[in-house]
């Protein structure tokens, strides 16, 4: 998880996975939460210095909506819908970027804009609460955008950082987050920021070509994932 705060998209995957082996997802999800904010804190300080700020003022509104709702809904949405919804847009980006690379359409960069930010900026807020599934809709809204790597970095570590605090009291009042697994998160925690810094000597040296094909093959998996979780109950 570390490692993805870093700037390497695909590490992320693994970590609510990897820890449900031992313990209940759930339970691990409560306990990844306060490690992700430390590291988050530290992903700020790695790529404060480039930011879209128009982003953030777009997205926030929307996500602190989607997290409310998820907060609001969650005893009565399947664990399953949150995963499907997640899954489908994942989908539904990549298949239209490759659309584009098949046809050689040169798709111009589009724009942040008011109305799609607060769509993609409710639904990353809903899929975070339910699922920590917050990336394919925010990169379907972002990556369009064909930002510098830095400023996509910049964005992405500011944006999370306050999804992820904004999402700690219901996380407490869901009985998520408990006295024994925060002082698990603090041993847990240099681990964490040993993982981001690897994983921002790595970011900066990738090609920024290569460092969005990444991204795209990241969110492949976290969709294939998604649905094969689904599928097999």
């Amino acid at each position: 998880m570390g490692l993805s705060k870093g700037g390497v998209p695909m590490i992320a995957i693994l970590a609510v996975p990897l820890m449900s082996l031992f313990m209940d997802p759930a339970l691990a999800a409560g306990l990844l939460l306060p490690i992700y904010i430390v590291a988050d804190m530290y992903a700020i300080y790695l790529f404060r210095k480039a930011f879209s700020l128009r982003n953030l003022k777009i997205l926030l509104p929307g996500s602190i909506v989607g997290i409310l709702i998820g907060f609001a809904a969650v005893s009565y949405v399947p664990g399953d819908a949150g995963k499907l919804l997640v899954s489908g847009i994942g989908f539904y980006y990549l298949a239209n970027a490759l659309y584009n690379r098949l046809s050689k359409t040169q798709v111009p960069p589009r724009p942040a804009d008011v109305p799609r930010g607060l769509f993609w900026g409710t639904i990353t807020g809903l899929t975070s609460y339910i699922s920590h599934a917050g990336g394919p809709p925010y990169q379907a809204y972002v990556l369009p955008q064909k930002l510098d790597k830095m400023v996509y970095l910049g964005t992405t570590a500011i944006f999370f950082t306050i999804v992820n605090l904004m999402k700690v009291p219901p996380f407490i009042l869901a009985g998520q987050i408990t006295w024994d697994s925060a002082a698990q998160a603090v041993w847990l925690a240099p681990f964490a920021l040993a993982g981001a810094w690897t994983g921002s000597r790595i970011s900066r040296a990738l090609p920024e070509r290569i460092f969005f094909i990444l991204i795209e093959v990241a969110l492949a998996l976290v969709s294939i994932k998604l649905l094969y979780e689904v599928l097999t109950g």
